[in-house]
């Protein structure tokens, strides 16, 4: 091993090096800090096709992503297919003197090809060095609520992977009344189960299996060793299409697999697997769907609206200019939008955070603060109750000309923005510049796929944030399903979700995208919590048969 560098990267000589890394067994947020670090500086990123979506969005822009390829289907197991090429890749990328970063699924400890991989690196004097992962035989029995310590305190624990195991193996481990892990396929786990009875184990001990671990498609069910075929097939879980669904399963009579109602702390998520339609652009959405996601929920994000310079610029660049000669005591920003817009007038003129010296700065909201801290610029107001244009107004001191020598507000908006921000100014003695900064127009329609699965019952849920985006997205796509969700964020849209037949749901209990998901948690929250109660088994909204289309309650 070559020693490193001063940024703990392995140093580069003439022909490379490698980072051998270990994505973990699925949840992105899995990837360790040096992972992210070593994904962020690689100029080759070879990964296997299970683990790239995970890996790649850590790579910096422009990295070369060489494809694999599988070369044997027919002996792929446990979900790791024969990919052609792997090594070749990697020596030939190195050999060129680019770092490169080759990432497995789960640990690369555990990964034959790569240990394969690293002594071709060692052969050649290639410098290399291996980032662990999450192993997935123990990452995803922790996201099962499946510890696998001894109750009473033993760690006699062992790990078998069926694609290689034995009968002296089988034998081993049906010998010793320890936890096995046994990682295998949906399509083979039934017989590693028989072969742990056969090799001494009783056919009632406890079991889990889980597929799709540590995702929030990851499902778990509780069997015996004998009783594990009828299980999975009560539960109508069909075979995967290439026969190489992974599965782990964990066996012991003492392993805590009878209390995993009170340890499954992942898939009893208040919203756990549901499909969450977010009707914003991605920048708007972005702290949305992180906390949608910590709720266990996939968040789907679709634009209904699409943002367009004003058709004529010169009333936004007289107000710019104005900002800069100090025509302004004020200028308030009441979307992340109109940030955006006035910081590319900004750039366009050569002009950064510095031309709003000496000028006091309002935001309505915290995403629209927080664009404007990116931008450089701290906010002198933000209301303190009611996130929206009456919340400012109640905190918004009046016109004063002993304090104020300006009496200008410059006030950069939407061309639909309403009149209550800029008659409230006015009441309060202030001369208002209402300038459009930007346009918005309804966006075009989304994928076909993704307006049947609104139409036909394909998401759980729905968040509203506005008016708008009730009328933008039923114009563009369709109305939601009856089995759907529907969360307004306010009384307005709720109105106007059921002026569009739609039945709400869900109302968030102050103005706030936030408060919205927390309100769609509890929700959720509530309905599993119902469910089990009355003995029934967890059901997502859109797993409820389709019925007529939804109509609004009186």
């Amino acid at each position: 091993m070559s020693p490193t560098n001063s940024s703990n990267l392995p140093a580069v000589s003439a022909h490379g090096c490698v980072t051998f890394l270990g994505a973990g067994p699925g949840d992105p947020g899995l990837l360790t800090l040096r992972a992210v670090e070593a994904l962020a500086s690689a100029d080759v990123l070879i990964a296997e096709p299970a683990v790239l979506d995970v890996v790649r969005a850590h790579a910096r822009a422009g990295v070369d992503t060489p494809q694999l390829t599988v070369v044997d289907e027919a002996s792929a197991t446990a979900g790791v297919p024969v990919l052609r090429d792997a090594a070749n890749l990697v020596m030939e990328a190195a050999r060129s003197g680019r770092r490169v970063v080759r990432a497995v699924f789960g640990d690369p400890g555990l990964d034959g090809s790569a240990g394969d991989e690293m002594l071709a690196c060692a052969t050649e004097g290639i410098p290399f060095e291996v980032v662990p992962g999450v192993a997935t035989a123990v990452g995803v029995p922790a996201y099962a609520g499946v510890p696998l310590s001894d109750t009473s305190g033993g760690a006699d624990v062992r790990f078998v992977d069926a694609r290689g195991a034995d009968g002296r193996c089988w034998t081993e481990v049906g010998a010793s009344d320890g936890t096995v892990v046994v990682s295998a396929t949906l399509e083979t786990v039934a017989a590693a189960a028989g072969e742990l009875v056969a090799a001494g184990r009783k056919p009632d001990t406890p079991m889990t299996v889980t597929i799709a671990g540590t995702t929030t498609r990851q499902r778990t069910w509780n069997a015996t060793l004998g009783s594990l075929a009828q299980v999975l097939k009560q539960a109508k879980v069909l075979p995967s299409p290439d026969g190489h669904q992974p599965v782990i399963a964990v066996v012991g009579e003492r392993t805590a697999a009878a209390q995993r109602d009170q340890l499954s702390w992942f898939e009893s998520k208040p919203l756990f697997g549901w499909r969450v339609l977010v009707p914003r652009t991605k920048e708007q959405a972005a702290s949305l769907s992180d906390q949608l996601r910590s709720y266990g929920a996939v968040p789907h994000e679709v634009p209904t609206i699409a943002v367009e310079p004003p058709r004529t610029p010169q009333q936004m660049e007289r107000a710019v200019k104005g900002l800069v000669t100090g025509r302004y005591e004020w200028i308030a920003f009441t979307s992340v939008n109109a940030v955006k817009a006035v910081r590319e007038k900004f750039e366009e003129y050569g002009l950064d955070a510095r031309a709003f010296a000496g000028i006091k700065v309002a935001a309505v909201g915290e995403q629209t603060a927080a664009s404007l801290v990116e931008f450089g610029v701290k906010p002198d107001l933000v209301p303190s109750g009611e996130q929206s244009a009456a919340g400012l107004l109640e905190d918004w001191p009046p016109y004063d000309p002993v304090f104020d020598p300006i009496d200008r507000v410059f006030l950069p908006r939407a061309d639909i923005a309403t009149e209550t921000l800029v008659a409230g100014l006015i009441e309060l003695g202030w001369e208002v510049d209402d300038v459009t900064a930007y346009r918005t127009v309804r966006a075009s329609p989304p994928p076909a796929d993704t307006r049947e699965a609104i139409k036909g019952g394909g998401f759980d849920a729905v968040l509203f944030t506005s008016s708008s985006t009730v009328r933008n997205l039923v114009g563009i796509a369709g109305k939601p399903h009856n089995v759907t969700v529907i969360a307004c964020i306010g009384p307005a849209t709720a109105k106007t979700a059921e002026e569009h037949g739609l039945r709400v749901d869900v109302m968030a209990p102050e103005p706030s995208v936030l408060k919205l998901a927390e309100a769609l948690a509890e929700f959720g929250a509530a309905r599993r919590d119902a469910a089990v109660e009355a003995g029934e088994h967890v059901t997502r909204p859109s797993e409820r048969r389709p019925g007529a289309r939804r109509r609004r309650t009186t």
